[in-house]
């Protein structure tokens, strides 16, 4: 019967000793167990290479780490109840948060606490159960750094995604801290780990690259999360180095090593390309229609806005040679000087949107000038749904808010000395400010740049139809 050679049981111990057995006595087992099993294989007549690799191709990839598995859920109490805790907790919570996100969807009850019980299950049991499970097998001093971080960031991504879909405060804190941990330190410490193994050179450009993918990708979804700017870069950028350069690299460094293909890694292929790309794909889709939903109510204001300012130089024109044109001029005057005033609120916020934290653009593509005022190319704006601009420009106690307040209630107190008491009131109302915007400062901004712009669009348009009324009320009552 062939024998093995030292070197030959040595390059086998590393093997085995590398998927980290943590029992002494098992570890010497599946030592002799292995050997055997390739001097059996020997005695056809093929070499240490060859039939060490039909032994391992027998065993599968994971038949080692499941028998120590085995043998732990046997003899470890304490790992039994992890094992079990984890995989109960698994999948109640994917089965609570599935429903939960097809009652939010169908607008149906109980939604909000299917999701949340989901979530928190996840987080607060599944995960931990996890990490426990994962440390009993290893004991990997190596890897806890791994094992700790994909665990916060597992955890804080779920609890951020539940407090973002809640609508609940601090989702984009956690979700930061999220990307903090996957990001900067579980993508890398995958990345040195997958270096550490010496079988793997061949793919380690592969999981370097792979690494960067994921990183921008990872780091695109939650600039998307957030509404900053470069998020649609970084996730094509992630798409294309992952599902254009990695994927197909490693498929063909892995279909070369015949001993390892299996259907299961097939379909894992065909399944990232026939659900991962056609879904990210609809996400853009629907992205640009959500965003091209407030581009066309802001473009309908602005025609608006447009037609009532020409309609109201029409009725100045028709009416130049009355007794009544100097009032006329006077209230269009002070129409287009309040309107003035709106228009620089709007530029500013535009400014500070498109510049630097605290250096605001001095002037921007996004703006121009025509007849009717301040005209803002809404489709061109970087940073859409910016919160800063609203909080410094429009919340009570800015000076641009005080500035508006004051110029509106001066209108209104001219308008006044020109309609009867009784019929000012349905005026007034349409040009308040806190009826478009906060009339108290609130604990935190959640208006966006758009919604902020698109405020002040509708408030020029009520000051136009209100000077629309009061030209005709002067031209034709005086």
């Amino acid at each position: 019967m062939p024998e093995l050679s030292l070197q030959n049981i040595d390059q086998i111990s590393h093997d085995i000793r590398r998927q980290e057995i943590i029992f002494s006595h098992l570890l010497a087992d599946l030592i002799d167990h292995v050997c055997c099993d390739v001097e059996n294989e020997m005695q056809s007549g093929l070499d240490f290479s060859e039939a060490y690799r039909r032994v391992k191709q027998k065993m599968g990839s994971r038949r080692i780490k499941e028998i120590q598995e085995e043998t732990l859920y046997a003899v470890d109490t304490k790992y039994r109840q992890m094992k079990n805790t984890m995989k109960i907790s698994g999948i109640a919570g994917t089965v609570l948060l599935g429903f939960g996100a097809l009652f939010k969807i169908q607008h149906w009850p109980l939604a909000g606490a299917m999701t949340t019980l989901g979530a928190v299950t996840l987080a607060l049991v599944f995960m931990p159960s996890a990490l426990g499970v994962l440390w009993k097998e290893t004991h990997s001093g190596k890897k806890l750094f791994l094992f700790i971080s994909a665990f916060l960031a597992g955890m804080f991504f779920i609890l951020g995604t539940l407090f973002k879909i809640q609508h609940w405060p601090a989702a984009g804190i956690i979700l930061s801290l999220a990307a903090l941990f996957g990001v900067v330190f579980f993508i890398p410490a995958l990345l040195f780990s997958k270096l550490q193994e010496q079988e793997n050179k061949p793919k380690r450009p592969v999981y370097i690259i792979g690494a960067i993918g994921a990183i921008c990708y990872a780091a695109g979804m939650f600039f998307k999360i957030q509404h900053w700017p470069l998020a649609a870069t970084l996730t094509v950028s992630g798409m294309i180095i992952l599902y254009v350069i990695v994927l197909p690299w490693y498929t063909w460094l892995t279909w070369k090593e015949e001993n390892i293909i299996s259907p299961k890694f097939i379909y894992m292929i065909i399944g990232l390309f026939a659900i991962i790309i056609p879904g990210a794909l609809i996400n853009l889709n629907l992205q640009r229609n959500y965003e091209e939903g407030f581009y066309s109510h802001q473009a309908q204001q602005k025609a608006l806005c447009t037609s009532l300012y020409k309609y109201n130089n029409s009725i100045m024109i028709m009416y130049h040679d009355s007794l009544y044109y100097p009032q006329m001029e006077q209230l269009h005057a002070k129409t287009v000087s309040l309107l003035t005033l709106i228009g620089d609120i709007q530029t500013k916020m535009v400014q500070e949107s498109e510049g630097e934290p605290g250096k605001p653009a001095v002037s921007t593509d996004q703006i121009s000038k025509t007849e009717t005022g301040t005209e803002i190319q809404y489709n061109m704006l970087t940073k859409p749904f910016y919160r800063i601009p609203v909080r410094d420009f429009l919340i009570p106690g800015s000076s641009s808010r005080e500035k508006l307040n004051s110029a509106v209630a001066e209108y209104t107190k001219y308008i006044s000395e020109l309609l009867p008491g009784k019929d000012l009131q349905k005026y007034t109302g349409l040009i308040e400010p806190s009826v478009y915007i906060p009339g108290t400062i609130p604990d935190r901004t959640t208006i966006s740049l758009m919604s902020g712009l698109h405020s002040l669009e509708l408030l020029k348009n009520n000051l136009l139809a209100i000077e629309s009324n009061m030209l005709e009320h002067v031209a034709n009552h005086k």
